[in-house]
């Protein structure tokens, strides 16, 4: 008889203030779920470390790990925190994992800067969400997380997939009392119309939903600053993009925006595959 697996939000740590503040993100979120949180800690294959130095390094991730778990699994209300070391490529392994207890959700924090903290450096982040088989929240190191995460900002453009980011940011919204900012992006004037349209049927979806919103229209030419201003203007703590591309093809690649959110912004990113949409909201 093949054995279940209860499904999890996957949590991956380099124990970093930025994991620590991801995991506690996490148990509110699992909470509301009502579903477990796997904690992984992924040794690299390669490095330029001793058997011996590696063999202390996941000695030391274990031990950690389980001090974690006891610290943190108090708080669960409902489900159970488990954790787990693995071997390989940090975003491959992630991915993996995500996949095997079908997760709807990877919480990650990014942008470590010593010791284990190396394991996330670069572009880490950004390959965990291309490779995830689920929407990827991404939280910076240094951040300054009110832990009530009072603003969302949610970028709409006019093409097909900008929408589909909405009912996910509802989800988070009614997780953490949160208003959501929605921010109609263009290009040129002969948008607008149509825009504005997009803006009103999210608005209209929000206020059914009895979620607090605010609408607001802006000119861009580079996506990802204009967006990033903006959330720094309102104090956003969380901004919720899609990776708006083929599904097969965003596996390959985030492109430009997507990669440079990800990877710059010092606001939490909560990125999703359009094929994605309906398993954070479930």
């Amino acid at each position: 008889m093949e054995e279940t697996v209860d499904t999890a939000i996957v949590v991956g740590t380099d124990f970093s203030k930025g994991s620590v503040v991801a995991l506690e993100i996490a148990v509110d979120i699992a909470n509301k779920m009502q579903t477990d949180i796997r904690l992984v800690w992924v040794r690299k294959e390669k490095n330029l470390l001793s058997n011996d130095q590696m063999e202390l390094a996941q000695k030391t991730a274990e031990e950690r790990l389980a001090n974690m778990c006891e610290q943190f699994g108090s708080r669960m209300a409902s489900g159970r925190m488990h954790w787990e070391v693995s071997v390989g490529k940090v975003a491959q392994a992630i991915g993996e994992i995500a996949q095997r207890y079908s997760a709807p959700m990877i919480v990650i924090g990014t942008n470590g800067a010593s010791g284990f903290e190396k394991y996330w450096m670069g572009s880490t982040a950004v390959r965990i969400v291309q490779e995830s088989p689920c929407p990827v929240l991404t939280v910076r190191e240094g951040f300054d997380f009110h832990k009530t995460l009072d603003n969302i900002v949610v970028p709409i453009r006019v093409n097909a997939n900008s929408r589909q980011k909405v009912e996910p940011a509802a989800f988070m919204a009614k997780v953490f009392g949160s208003s959501i900012h929605v921010l109609g992006l263009y290009e040129g004037e002969e948008e607008k119309t149509v825009l504005q349209q997009y803006v009103r049927q999210t608005m209209e979806f929000l206020q059914q939903h009895d979620i607090e919103a605010t609408e607001v229209f802006h000119h861009y030419e580079n996506y990802s600053q204009t967006v990033l201003a903006y959330a720094e203007e309102v104090y956003a703590d969380l901004i919720v993009i899609n990776t708006e591309q083929d599904k097969l093809l965003a596996r390959l690649f985030l492109g430009t925006n997507a990669q440079q959110m990800v990877h710059h912004s010092q606001i939490p990113i909560l990125c999703i595959h359009p094929e994605d949409i309906n398993g954070v909201a479930r």
